[in-house]
């Protein structure tokens, strides 16, 4: 058990001290009649005799302590606030530090520092240390889808994961749908597209018009329902219109023309064309401007024995496989250029309906191109006239 330490008063201290200056016994002997060493007595007596003058000018040492005072608060002060600022600093870069990834953290680590050790750098910026010197494997499998996306979003930047996945599936490359998105949103690719809102309709009150068909209509085949719109394009030089007729089975464009006017030349053009081509389908359908219900476009149909369905009125929806197209084509490809003339125009459409015939997976048809399912229908469409005219039924 430790022994409790001895405490002296001032008072006691003094009048030791005052004894021994007094020179008339030893400092052995006060030292023993008073029960202390001899070396706390010659420490005392330093004491004293250095803050003598203290006794003999107080007025001048209050001063001076005052003075140091007063000195160590704004000492202590300026420290406080360099405390406070250091404080607000370090707070700021370790918010900064947490948003940093694993790898950026490992790039800030320097190991020649020499008043450093790379375990405490480690620790400032919370980084086990195991991991700043372990060294990733490559993974050359990923490397390379990643760089096949890349190649993917070069060519088609307007397809999302699900049309990139497909198109590397044809490309050869194995990868699942979930990497694809993952890897795309590694490399900060997102699909390039455009929007905007257009409306083009104007009827005649003295064209007669037709019922609606398709609502219910299970649409089961090649050359059973087409139908056709016009929309309008600004160029550089003014408004231009595009019409176009499609296939709502395979959603294949069958025919297309751009024109400088809107009138019965322009849809009479893509009728006769998908026509001459592709046969005739058994319903066509169109809204109801004045264009399609003229006579010369309602005659035409009747002629060839199409029946003649059109959109209720301000339901653009009831047209929606063209709709959808106009949709397409615009966000994907036109409102991402600008054209100088009606060439530069016609060139690009051209070269984007061909695009979305022959190359774009589509998803209501299980990624699929249009044309392929197109000229699969016609196909069966052949094989099914093969069977009626054996007197087989219901192989549809």
């Amino acid at each position: 058990m430790s022994k409790k330490r001895t405490t002296y008063s001032a008072e006691f201290k003094s009048k030791l001290v005052l004894q021994l200056l007094e020179n008339k016994k030893t400092l052995a002997e006060i030292a023993s009649e008073n029960n202390i060493t001899p070396k706390n007595l010659q420490n005392w007596k330093k004491i004293f005799l250095d803050n003598a003058v203290i006794a003999m000018e107080p007025a001048k040492a209050v001063k001076e302590y005052k003075q140091d005072l007063v000195a160590a608060q704004e000492e202590n002060e300026m420290l406080i606030k360099i405390v406070g600022k250091m404080t607000v600093e370090k707070e700021w870069l370790e918010k900064k530090l947490r948003s940093l990834g694993l790898s950026d953290k490992k790039q800030l680590i320097e190991p020649e520092l020499k008043n450093m050790t790379v375990t405490q750098q480690c620790e400032l910026l919370s980084l086990n240390r195991s991991y700043f010197y372990y060294t990733a494997k490559v993974n050359k499998k990923k490397q390379y889808i990643k760089a096949e996306i890349g190649k993917v979003f070069e060519e088609t930047p307007i397809y999302g994961a699900k049309k990139v996945h497909q198109q590397l599936l044809e490309n050869g490359v194995d990868v699942c749908l979930n990497s694809v998105a993952t890897y795309r949103k590694e490399l900060g690719l997102k699909a390039v597209l455009a929007v905007k809102q257009v409306s083009l309709t104007q009827s005649n009150k003295a064209h007669k018009k037709y019922s609606y068909k398709l609502r219910g209509l299970d649409i089961s085949h090649a050359n059973q329902v087409w139908s056709t719109d016009i929309t309008y394009i600004k160029i550089k030089g003014g408004m231009v219109y595009l019409a176009a007729v499609i296939d709502w089975h395979s959603k294949a464009i069958l025919s297309h023309k751009i024109s400088n006017t809107m009138d019965c030349a322009l849809v009479m053009n893509v009728l006769d064309s998908a026509l001459n081509t592709y046969g005739k389908p058994e319903i066509f359908n169109t809204d109801q401007g004045s264009q399609y219900t003229s006579e010369v476009h309602t005659q035409k149909l009747k002629k060839n024995g199409i029946t003649i369905s059109m959109d209720g009125k301000g339901r653009a929806t009831d047209n929606i496989c063209i709709e959808r197209f106009w949709r397409s084509a615009k966000c994907e490809r036109i409102y991402l250029n600008e054209y100088e003339t009606m060439s530069d125009l016609q060139e690009d459409v051209a070269d984007y309906i061909k695009f979305y015939n022959d190359e774009r997976f589509h998803e209501t048809l299980k990624y699929k191109k249009p044309m392929d399912v197109y000229r699969e229908g016609i196909k069966a469409n052949l094989a099914y006239q093969r069977y009626l005219k054996a007197g087989i039924r219901n192989v549809r």
